[in-house]
């Protein structure tokens, strides 16, 4: 193998984590490599018990699936020690990895009936609904996956889900699946990412099992695709979806597929596939507001043994306005790290000193300037008009945004908001907040509006 794959692995990582997690947690760790045994050396121990703890399971699943890409044959031990190649301190902790069951082919290769076929769901056990935290900005989605999981191929098929990466789309494609297996332990249910599922393909042609491969597929009861914007350019792979996604809602067997944006807003995808996403329901998660990020911080921390104060987590939920769940998870972990190195009560002061990087940086983009610049972007008016005394609609309503906007994503008082927006007086933005929140209940485009700044804004 040499060291290639887990070099890969830790560039999938990156972009996953935050930085702060991946600068503490892994980027110290040395690896070795020898006769399909992968040791991973962290400097200390309490590092090693961290990545035990927090990270094993992900790099466990990254470095099976990368390995499996490399050679459908290979299964790779994983050995997480304390120290340096040359000298370890303790003894050796020997993780297997959970192979398929898998002898010298992939599922498909090598069956003549589709009946015959061992699937595998790579399914995550620990993604369910019960541990899904729900919100207004999740709430549709997370009763239609439901719905689908009490009667799959039913209703809603197929079902796309789309948000920005660290909203949950994983999660829930885990969590339906879980639940259908639940429900009928012999339901054949496969969850795989999309990427995988062109490695797979290639592989399928080059070993002349390109029907098994259309069969395996073909026999599911559900088929769970994640980020189906990777097959954007790659024709042959649209064609084999395409006839596998033709196949399977005419057995009224579930689809769901996620996605970083919008069927319509994916390029290079074949407008004959495009139109069948369309096909059934299109849902998106959007950023979790206020309250729902409190519940997030709240739940991770409780999944980590600490409790966390409310006041603690209403400051880390209005400072961190994120679009990505993970971040607010990386926020938990640095807390949780520095209580322990300190062994101090978890504050609103030790989270500012645990999180100091993390919020400056947050704090930098959530300027009022920002705002104003991003919502007059939006609206195609002129950064001036937010200051000035105009009073007609199409200014009027950006600025009256922009004000809520401000409250909502910066500490700034409101008088502090009103001297910004041309001097105007704190009870001008109350009224501007309330208007707006009035307008998002009744007005769909404003609704919408506001979501996508929320977006940008956080991003």
């Amino acid at each position: 193998m040499s060291l290639v794959i887990w070099q890969e692995c830790l560039a999938q990582l990156k972009d996953e984590l935050s930085k702060s997690d991946f600068s503490t947690w892994l980027r110290p760790l040395q690896a070795g490599y020898n006769n399909s045994i992968l040791s991973l050396y962290s400097p200390n121990k309490f590092t090693s018990d961290w990545v035990r703890n927090n990270f094993m399971d992900v790099i466990e699943s990254k470095i099976q699936l990368l390995a499996q890409i490399e050679d459908p044959n290979l299964t790779i031990q994983i050995r997480l020690l304390v120290g340096r190649p040359e000298t370890v301190d303790v003894a050796p902790r020997i993780a297997p990895v959970a192979a398929p069951q898998v002898s010298t082919s992939h599922p498909w290769q090598g069956q003549n009936k589709a009946q015959d076929v061992a699937h595998k769901s790579n399914l995550i056990k620990r993604f369910t609904f019960d541990n899904f935290v729900e919100g207004k900005s999740n709430n549709f989605a997370i009763a239609t996956t439901q719905q689908i999981a009490e009667n799959p191929g039913g209703v809603y098929n197929p079902l796309f889900l789309y948000a920005h990466p660290g909203l949950g789309k994983t999660h829930l494609l885990h969590a339906v699946g879980n639940s259908i297996v639940a429900a009928n332990p012999d339901a054949k249910v496969v969850y795989i990412r999309s990427e995988r599922f062109v490695q797979d393909m290639i592989n399928s042609i080059r070993n002349n099992t390109i029907e098994q491969f259309k069969d395996y597929y073909a026999s599911l009861d559900a088929l769970l695709i994640d980020d189906i914007h990777f097959f954007a350019g790659k024709e042959r792979s649209q064609e084999v979806l395409f006839q596998t996604f033709n196949s399977m809602l005419d057995g009224h067997q579930q689809v769901i597929l996620t996605s970083d944006r919008f069927p319509k807003e994916i390029e290079g995808i074949d407008e004959r596939l495009r139109t069948r996403f369309g096909w059934g329901l299109s849902i998106p998660i959007d950023p979790p507001e206020l309250e729902t990020r409190v519940a997030i911080l709240i739940s991770k921390a409780e999944e980590r043994g600490l409790t966390l104060p409310d006041d603690v987590a209403f400051f880390i939920a209005k400072r961190l306005t994120i679009t990505d769940v993970r971040v607010l998870e990386g926020a938990i972990a640095n807390i949780s790290a520095k209580a322990q190195f300190t062994g101090q009560d978890i504050t609103i002061s030790l989270v500012q000193d645990a999180l100091r990087d993390m919020l400056a940086v947050h704090t930098k983009q959530t300027t009022i300037d920002n705002i104003q610049k991003v919502v007059a972007e939006h609206y195609r008016i002129k950064i001036s008009d937010m200051s000035s005394k105009r009073r007609t609609r199409t200014v009027a309503r950006p600025r009256q945004i922009a004000m809520a906007l401000a409250k909502e994503l910066t500490q700034h008082s409101l008088p502090e908001i009103g001297e910004a927006f041309g001097g105007r007086d704190h009870t001008t933005v109350l009224h501007a907040c309330r208007k707006v929140t009035e307008l998002r209940n009744e007005n769909n485009d404003i609704q919408e509006d506001y979501k996508i700044l929320i977006r940008t804004l956080s991003m």
